[in-house]
């Protein structure tokens, strides 16, 4: 396993190493110890499992209020997505930035996302599967998010024609965002 911090403080590309032969492939993709030692000890109390049946469907950007905010670990089984992630921390250095990662079957890569960051993803193929791990529980009354074309943020999405949710499509922008709560 290898563990690199990407450009935003306190994200995690994790690149996993199967072990190859004829029958196919045996993969860790969790070792406390390993996590531990790179200083990303988290607790996750959570696992949930997404399906996105076509490809240039977003879904996000999402997260949670504290003190219900969530760390996830997020890994594609199955397809292709471009995964997104925006820090929303309001003393962070990086406050309104993003980053992207493409996650893949075949890439074999994981990213983790801490608290106070807004997430999302875009499926580069039909039938994708998400697998996530989190620090904290789901509470819908915590629950908001950051429109996906929000001009201000200006995320380089790979489509310009997407499908969306009707939730998604109407969730409010960084300016409102800003200028309403500041910051987590």
């Amino acid at each position: 396993m290898q563990i690199t911090e990407r450009k935003l403080k306190g994200a995690f590309e994790i690149i996993l190493s199967p072990h190859i032969d004829e029958r196919g492939f045996f993969m860790r993709t969790y070792d406390d110890k390993i996590f531990n030692e790179a200083g990303l000890n988290f607790n996750w109390v959570q696992e949930n499992h997404s399906r996105t049946l076509k490809k240039g469907t977003i879904r996000g950007l999402h997260f949670q209020f504290p003190p219900n905010a969530e760390t996830k670990l997020i890994r594609c089984l199955r397809g292709k997505i471009l995964d997104v992630f925006v820090d929303l921390r309001k003393d962070s250095s990086t406050f309104g930035q993003w980053d992207t990662v493409e996650l893949s079957e075949e890439n074999n890569k994981m990213i983790l996302i801490p608290r106070g960051f807004a997430h999302g993803f875009c499926t580069l193929m039909d039938d994708c599967h998400l697998f996530y791990k989190h620090d904290n529980y789901f509470k819908p009354e915590s629950y908001s998010g950051i429109l996906w074309d929000d001009t201000e943020l200006n995320i380089n999405w790979p489509y310009k024609e997407v499908m969306i949710s009707e939730k998604d499509k109407i969730l409010m922008t960084f300016k409102d965002f800003k200028d309403y709560y500041g910051g987590i």
